[in-house]
């Protein structure tokens, strides 16, 4: 299967005020939804250990996969986590056009 550009939203609250909530977005090529899953949950856990381990936390990796923006008072529900295609949200294509 061809690699795809893939977004993963995963639901996060705040470990003391589970009333704060949102959603930590994960993007990169992958040739499915269940390897997008299984790739963003991959980077994070690296990104983890290495913020835990007081050391850099890992740029880019290959496919442009990421984790960025981590908060050790944040919990993930990987469980609850979906995938699909990105959409550019900058693209002219996500908006409507315009009368001049």
């Amino acid at each position: 299967m061809p690699l795809r550009y893939f977004e993963v939203d995963v639901p996060i609250h705040h470990n003391t005020n589970r009333q704060l909530k949102g959603v930590h977005v994960f993007t990169g090529e992958a040739s499915s939804k269940s390897e997008a899953l299984r790739i963003a949950h991959e980077v994070y856990d690296a990104a983890l250990a290495a913020q835990q381990a007081g050391l850099e936390v890992p740029g880019k990796q290959a496919g442009g996969w990421g984790a960025r923006g981590l908060r050790l008072d944040w919990a993930l529900d990987w469980q609850a986590a979906q995938a699909g295609p990105w959409h550019d949200p900058y693209s002219w294509l996500s908006h409507e056009l315009f009368e001049l």
